[in-house]
């Protein structure tokens, strides 16, 4: 293979990558999403510097079901989010994800820096309810629940209007993760804060109700470490959207490079 064509890949392994290049369309992605009061040293702890915590002592518990990802396929994701602040900007950060499928995994972890681990992660409708479970290594870790469609978000249903604008608005929020890429001897290559905000939002229902999580300690799926204090409510909704590339709010690399020429 010549040096243009190995440039012109889009991932790994040469022989068969493991995904395209992007921007990365999904169609009728639907998220069930648990929010929750929580400890707030253990969400301090949770956030890497600067990241700082948005005062609201919340967690946002996501699972996600992704039947039509372009590049990616079909697969479903569960895991942690938290409020949080950079500088000024409110923003979410993405502390733990658990998912189903290698594509999104390699991609999500090399290109946004996603911290995704293979797991067994499950979302879907049990007579009136909207179920969420996660187990790991056959063990289950997270358990959501929610009464299913009992408030609608977008449509008045006295007056049949219909505004997706307040969920569309949640949708493209700056998301942030944490991206820490090795070098070949070992140490850090990469070591950024990586922003994203999703675009092309199009939303096609979204519903509130009263919900549950129930969270078991797992030492490989540690989401028991930022515990249930209350439980504010449940969001469920279906979207589709874009996943455009990232850009570097941070990087730790490189301020570490100036602080030691500046001693």
């Amino acid at each position: 293979m010549k040096i243009d064509d190995i440039l012109n890949l889009p991932s790994m392994p040469m022989a068969s990558p493991s995904y395209p290049r992007g921007p990365y369309r999904f169609v009728d992605r639907e998220y069930f999403i648990v929010t929750y009061e929580s400890d707030p040293e253990a969400i301090r702890e949770a956030l890497p510097e600067p990241l700082e915590p948005d005062g609201s002592n919340t967690v946002l518990y996501e699972f996600i079901r992704m039947p039509d990802s372009s590049g990616f396929g079909d697969y479903t994701e569960t895991g942690i989010v938290i409020p949080a602040k950079y500088k000024d900007e409110k923003v979410n950060f993405t502390a733990q994800m658990y998912l189903d499928c290698e594509p999104p995994i390699s991609g999500g972890r090399e290109i946004w820096g996603f911290p995704k681990k293979m797991a067994s992660p499950k979302l879907h409708i049990a007579l009136d309810t909207l179920t969420g479970r996660l187990e790991y290594a056959g063990q289950p870790v997270a358990i959501a629940t929610m009464a299913y469609k009992h408030e609608n978000l977008v449509c008045d249903l006295h007056t049949g209007m219909c505004d997706p604008k307040s969920i569309e608005k949640k949708m493209g929020k700056t998301q942030v993760n944490l991206k820490l890429i090795p070098h070949v001897d070992g140490s850090l290559a990469i070591a950024q804060l990586v922003a994203y905000n999703l675009s092309n939002i199009q939303v096609k229902g979204a519903w509130g109700g009263p919900a549950r999580l129930h969270l078991i300690p797992h030492v490989n799926a540690p989401v028991a470490d930022l515990p249930v204090r209350k439980v504010i409510g449940g969001t469920h909704f279906i979207a589709d959207l874009s996943l455009p590339y990232g850009r570097v709010l941070h990087d730790y690399l490189d301020k570490a490079k100036k602080s030691s020429k500046a001693a």
